[in-house]
């Protein structure tokens, strides 16, 4: 500080006297922590906390979030809980030890603390905000809108928008999630985000017109957004139209170089254009970005097939099927490599293996009156599934299993040898095993001496010396806040995905030429 004279100079050397021990260095921790110099920051912290014995409040907290920044979250939660006990009324203690078991994936455990905080500050539309977040991720729906709305009615953000949005496409909504979205852009006509999302889902429908609108806003108001440019380029490519679509790419790959799904649409770009080495160096550059993606790996064995390399459709396609065993679409491809591959008998079994084709056959001729077709088709789902169980310790889908169940009540079959429920049994064993480790497991700091002694101390401290009113308010710091939680990206599938109509339109344009071209 330069000081220019010395009435100055004393003004300031008095204030400094009033500033108490435990927290006279947490100005010079703030302006590290802002400016990211973390590993200066650690130093001054552990002077901070040998002086004061464990107990400023505010350094531990500033270590706990320099631990969560660099992925230590089992001790960032091990020192917000220790500056709960040093401050067990601040609201923000607790809201950032939810935050870190939320982050664990400790979905119940951040609820039960979030309803604490909520005690402290009823007011806070953040905390209703992550209560929701985590009972979406319990897949408690009908809780997680009542906790969204509630956050709505506190204050309106667009980040709950985008959650009660995500939560009614998830429940298959897709009306209701649209309104959401509209309520979002009255609210903030500006954030591409919102308008990006809405022209995905107007995209996916085939409302070309309403998605071309929306995605033409958020490219008005930020040219450089890649998804819309993305999207948009997909768009053209659907309607093939791949020299408009390709310029739109070359715009995202100058700012997005390492998209999965933009060189996945350029490869089948390419892919329309007859232009099929360059389609197959595309795909294998989405799929070495992103190896378990199974529908690079189906456009990879499309592309194969048509050009007649067997061997390698077999293998893409076979890969894509161990990632995604319920598409009979890819038996059917993996059929025709193997075919053309002389392999007779392994292509039999590839048109054979899905049961799900035949019980859908199954219902739908059932539900048309032929209940004679419907029983030969459950006969023979019933005997895929049999060798299937006897073949592997394959675990079938319980959405499957139940419908085959009420498939069999309505022909009245009997009760079936074929559906038993070893699979359910054990997800529910899996369920009640011990998921975490107990207290007394959980590894110790370790790599500050100070830190120990802080957590040691902090029981202590919290229940020897009671802090009069207005204590710790002298200093004009306030702590870095705790940010809304969302989903981490990729974490779930959802309808959110640019490459997706591309890939499903290039798919059900080109499925019948390469079964013509293979066989």
């Amino acid at each position: 500080f330069v000081v220019t004279s010395q009435f100055q100079r004393t003004e300031f050397d008095l204030s400094v006297t009033h500033i108490p021990m435990l927290e006279r260095r947490n100005w010079f921790i703030y302006l590290l922590y802002v400016h990211r110099e973390y590993d200066e920051c650690k130093a001054v912290i552990k002077e901070q906390l040998q002086e004061s014995h464990g107990r400023c409040e505010y350094a531990v907290y500033v270590q706990a979030l320099i631990f969560r920044l660099e992925g230590k979250i089992q001790e960032s939660l091990e020192l917000f809980q220790t500056c709960s006990i040093l401050n067990p009324r601040s609201a923000d203690n607790l809201k950032q030890v939810a935050r870190s078991l939320f982050l664990l994936g400790k979905h119940k455990a951040a609820i039960e603390v979030y309803n604490e905080a909520a005690k402290l500050d009823e007011k806070d539309w953040e905390i209703s905000h992550n209560v929701g977040v985590c009972y979406m991720y319990l897949k408690h729906f009908n809780k997680a809108r009542d906790q969204l709305n509630n956050a709505l009615k506190m204050n309106r953000h667009d980040l709950t928008y985008m959650m009660l949005g995500k939560i009614h496409l998830l429940e298959g909504e897709t009306e209701k999630a649209i309104e959401v979205y509209k309520k979002a852009i009255e609210f903030s006509p500006e954030n591409t985000d919102l308008l990006t999302k809405l022209g995905l889902i107007y995209l996916q429908l085939g409302d070309y017109q309403k998605a071309f609108e929306h995605l033409g806003k958020a490219l008005t108001y930020d040219q450089g957004n890649y998804k819309a440019t993305l999207a948009a380029g997909s768009m053209m490519q659907a309607h093939g139209d791949y020299e408009v679509a390709l310029s739109k790419y070359r715009a995202v790959a100058s700012s997005m170089p390492e998209s999965p799904p933009l060189w996945n649409n350029i490869g089948m770009c390419f892919f329309g254009k007859k232009k099929y080495v360059a389609a197959i160096s595309c795909l294998k550059r989405a799929n070495y970005l992103a190896p378990f993606d199974w529908k690079i790996l189906y456009n990879l064995g499309l592309v194969h097939l048509t050009m007649q390399q067997y061997a390698s459709a077999f293998h893409f396609l076979s890969a894509a099927i161990n990632f995604q065993s319920k598409m009979g679409e890819l038996y059917m491809l993996l059929a025709v490599a193997l075919t053309n591959l002389e392999d007779i008998e392994n292509a039999k079994r590839s048109y054979e293996c899905n049961p799900l084709v035949n019980l859908n056959y199954a219902v739908l001729l059932f539900n048309h009156g032929d209940k004679k077709g419907a029983l030969c088709q459950y006969q023979e789902m019933e005997k895929k599934v049999i060798a299937l169980k006897e073949s592997s310790t394959l675990d079938f889908d319980p959405e499957m299993v139940e419908v085959a169940q009420k498939m069999g009540t309505a022909l009245q079959v009997g009760e079936s040898q074929a559906w038993t429920k070893p699979a359910k049994e054990s997800k529910s064993k899996q369920r009640a095993a011990p998921s975490g480790k107990s207290a007394s497991m959980q590894q110790p700091l370790g790599s500050n001496q100070a830190l120990g002694q802080a957590m040691s101390s902090a029981a202590g401290y919290g229940k020897s010396m009671q802090l009069p009113p207005g204590a710790g308010a002298s200093t004009p710091l306030a702590k870095p806040p705790s940010l809304p939680l969302e989903p981490e990206p990729g974490s779930e599938p959802g309808p959110e995905e640019t490459s997706a109509p591309a890939e499903a339109e290039e798919q059900r344009q080109e499925k019948h030429k390469s079964r013509q071209a293979a066989e």
